[in-house]
């Protein structure tokens, strides 16, 4: 089992301890806003389950119909996770309206704030392991569920603050009002997870530092090569594609120029772990203005 598997398992295992305790809590207490909280951890097991299943489809080998390889699986994942936090924050909202129309006082609020203080601290805890994980992995599904978890840690601390302004003013109206606030920053949140995943799905180029060492890394290693040109890029997963065009002089023999190809890939493959190179060479004639002229001793 790989080790992104590993942690997409681990996480569901996590979710489902998360949402027992915060659920517990609400049972103990009776809190609008620490049902909310619970309901937002349902939506914790829900993505955590879309996750393992996409990283697993991610990880199959390419095959006839997908010769690509599957590694998009996991920005389908990312998505449904991000939609997922909007249905959240959505029946959070609604359930913060019923408590404003008909505030309740709160039974046993300190226990029911440390049952909860022990999920949040569990939720952090595995946020942190999550996102630091999934970006060393290169896997955006574990990345996604990490800030989808820090998401939770938000709003688990803006349901402890409320419920606790609750006990201290006996205004009980403040449990749902902080759990309304909480709900509009998850909404803020989902929003901004879509529309992260779905330009990755429109194969969005890779970042510009990035997109500066595939630069540098093809111009350095391109000896007896004359010129680089239309250069795209984009990311799935941890694949990252590449494929230009380099111009060699037309009296260079096919063997010379696949050994050039061969130094820039093998250099590409060095700098970038799972790249994906394709290299179509041209004569001199199909030069172009735009393109990165390569010097003689590069």
């Amino acid at each position: 089992m790989s080790s992104v598997l590993k942690l997409a398992s681990a996480s569901l295992l996590i979710g489902i301890l998360v949402l027992g305790l915060k659920l517990l809590a609400w049972w103990v207490t009776g809190s609008v806003a620490l049902l909310s909280d619970a309901l937002e951890s349902i939506v914790n097991v829900a993505t955590a389950i879309a996750a393992l299943i996409a990283i697993r489809v991610a990880a199959r080998p390419a095959d006839v119909n997908h010769p690509f390889g599957h590694h998009k699986a996991e920005f389908f994942s990312a998505v449904l996770e991000g939609l997922l936090i909007i249905v959240a924050a959505l029946v959070i909202l609604r359930e913060a309206y019923q408590g404003i129309m008909t505030p309740q006082a709160l039974t046993a609020p300190i226990e029911g704030l440390l049952i909860n203080g022990g999920a949040t601290a569990l939720n952090g805890l595995w946020a942190f392991v999550l996102v630091r994980q999934g970006r060393t992995l290169k896997s955006p599904a574990l990345v996604a569920d990490g800030k989808h978890l820090w998401t939770d840690v938000l709003t688990s601390f803006g349901v402890a603050l409320g419920v606790l302004l609750a006990i201290a003013t006996g205004w009980w109206i403040l449990d749902s009002l902080m759990a309304a606030l909480v709900a509009l920053n998850i909404l803020w949140t989902g929003f901004k997870l879509v529309k992260s995943s779905l330009s990755s799905l429109m194969d969005e180029a890779v970042p510009e530092d990035t997109l500066a060492l595939i630069r540098d890394t093809i111009a350095s290693h391109s000896t007896g090569a004359v010129e680089s040109h239309d250069l795209k890029t984009r990311h799935a997963g941890p694949a990252t594609f590449v494929e230009f065009h380099l111009v060699v002089p037309a009296q260079m023999t096919v063997f010379d120029a696949h050994e050039i190809c061969d130094r820039i890939e093998d250099a590409l493959h060095r700098a970038i772990p799972q790249a994906q190179v394709t290299i179509h060479i041209e004569p001199e004639h199909k030069s172009k203005e735009s393109g990165i002229i390569l010097p003689d001793d590069a």
